[in-house]
C-alpha cells in the first residue's frame, strides 16, 4: 500500500474496541479477547513507527468501563499489570516511550505502579510516543481542567479574561501532545464514546469493522491511506488550499 511519507499524520488515536465480540464469535471468554488485543497493540505501535507516526494513543479503559462485570474488570487490570511489565524490554529495544492520559491515580495501586515504573523505566525513548488513556473520559477531562482554571482564578493567580485555547489546553491530561489528526475505532461501531473530544476537533474519522485482535500493520496502513486521500480544508475552501 502506497503511503506518502510526508504526509503521515503526526498524532493517531484509536478506540480499541470489539475485543470480547471477536472472543465470543470464537466461543472463548470475554477475557481472551483483550489478551489478544495485545498482540495487535504491538504490531500497530510498530507499524505507526515504521511509518513516522510521532503519538498514537489507545484508549484502553474508560471511567464507563468500571461499570461492565466484576471479573472482567479485575481481568482488565491484572492484565495491564501483566502487559506493562512484560513489554518494558521491548519498549525500550523499539524505541517506544510510554506516556498516560486519564485519571490515572484513582486506578487500583498495583495498575498505578507498574503504569509510573513503565513510564520512568522509558522516558528517554524518542521514535514514537505510546499514549495509553486510562480511567480516561473526556467530559472528565474538560471539566477538571475547568475547575483548576476556576480555581486559579479564584486565588487571583489568574484573570478570567486571559482564558484562551492555549491556557484551556494545557490543563487538560493531553498537554504537551500536539491533537490527532486521525481516530480510528475498530469493530464497525461509529461513536466518538467520550473520547479526546476536544483534541479531534479537526482530526479525521476512519471506522472500520474490523475487531481489534485482527487490526493490524495493513489496516493501520489502509486508515493511513484514507486519510491522505481526504481533503483537510479547516474552514477554508478547496481554492484556497492550492
Amino acid at each position: 500500500m502506497q503511503i506518502i511519507p510526508d504526509k503521515v499524520p503526526r498524532h493517531i488515536a484509536i478506540i480499541m474496541d470489539g475485543n470480547g465480540r471477536w472472543a465470543k464469535q470464537k466461543g472463548m471468554p470475554r477475557v481472551l479477547g483483550h489478551r489478544s488485543g495485545v498482540k495487535s497493540v504491538r504490531e500497530v505501535t510498530e507499524a505507526a513507527a515504521q511509518v513516522g507516526v510521532e503519538y498514537l494513543t489507545l484508549y484502553a479503559f474508560s471511567t464507563e468501563n468500571w461499570n461492565r462485570p466484576p471479573a472482567e474488570v479485575t481481568a482488565l487490570m491484572s492484565l495491564l499489570v501483566e502487559t506493562i511489565k512484560g513489554e518494558i524490554r521491548d519498549l525500550n529495544k523499539n524505541g517506544v516511550r510510554l506516556l498516560a492520559i486519564g485519571d490515572i491515580e484513582a486506578l487500583p495501586a498495583s495498575t498505578y505502579k507498574a503504569l509510573m515504573d513503565g513510564i520512568e523505566k522509558t522516558k528517554n525513548n524518542t521514535r514514537i510516543n505510546l499514549v495509553l488513556a486510562l480511567n480516561y473520559s473526556a467530559k472528565w477531562e474538560i471539566l477538571h481542567a475547568t475547575k483548576l482554571l476556576a480555581e486559579q482564578a479564584a486565588a487571583g493567580t489568574l484573570n478570567p479574561a486571559d482564558i484562551n485555547e492555549e491556557l484551556f489546553e494545557n490543563a487538560l491530561s493531553t498537554r504537551g501532545i500536539p491533537d490527532p489528526e486521525l481516530l480510528i475505532r475498530t469493530s464497525g461501531e461509529t461513536r466518538i464514546s467520550n473520547f479526546l473530544l476536544w483534541q479531534i476537533a479537526y482530526a479525521e474519522l476512519y471506522f472500520t469493522p474490523v475487531f481489534w485482535p485482527d487490526f493490524g500493520k495493513e489496516e493501520l496502513l489502509a486508515a493511513i491511506a484514507s486519510y491522505q486521500n481526504r481533503e483537510r480544508r479547516f474552514g477554508k475552501i478547496s481554492e484556497q488550499l492550492v
